[in-house]
């Protein structure tokens, strides 16, 4: 039958099906095309990003969340300009409250991480083992293979979530000034 997937197996996108992070219901799902070329290259360059793009995006989600519940650090941000971290207002309007000296910090810590591979680990560019950063976390940290995988394909989910999510929060902040609603 026409469309019948189970038939056509004659596309390099075939190449994918088994790759980290093709998950149900959709399976291996490109709906750009960017992988119809077939080149495996591409695809696990672009699948590490997807990680890390993942991975900061959680953080982000739960950086936007967490001051709203546990409250903020006490103390200053900037000893010097008298501005303490309770001043800065969460979401977007932090943005202009935050001194120039904390964005050029900010800004060189990203491009640290951005030239190093994180902390210097996998200097192939994560090619040998993606998502790999050399820190073993307790309780996560496993030697099983399939494990590692399932856990890795849980971490891909829950990446695109937070995607979604921190684009929502940035987007529902920007129009109405809260990320939070009036509910």
């Amino acid at each position: 039958a026409w469309g019948d997937w189970a038939l056509y197996t004659d596309s390099p996108l075939r190449a994918f099906e088994t790759e980290l992070g093709v998950q149900a219901p959709f399976g291996f799902w490109d709906p750009m095309g960017l992988s119809s070329d077939g080149d495996a290259e591409n695809f696990r360059r672009r699948r590490q990003t997807e990680l890390k793009h993942g991975r900061i995006s959680m953080l982000a989600t739960m950086g936007y969340i967490t001051p709203e519940i546990t409250g903020k650090f006490p103390g200053y941000l900037s000893p010097a300009a008298g501005l303490k971290f309770e001043d800065i207002p969460n979401g977007l309007a932090a943005i202009s409250k935050v001194p120039g000296a904390g964005w050029v910090q900010i800004v060189l810590y990203a491009l640290f991480c951005e030239s190093t591979g994180g902390f210097g680990y996998n200097s192939d560019g994560q090619r040998s083992d993606p998502g790999n950063c050399g820190w073993r976390p307790p309780l996560l940290a496993t030697e099983d293979k399939d494990l590692r995988r399932k856990r890795l394909n849980a971490e891909l989910a829950n990446g695109r979530l937070a995607m979604m999510a921190i684009i929502g929060m940035f987007f529902q902040d920007g129009l109405t000034g809260s990320a939070w609603g009036d509910w």
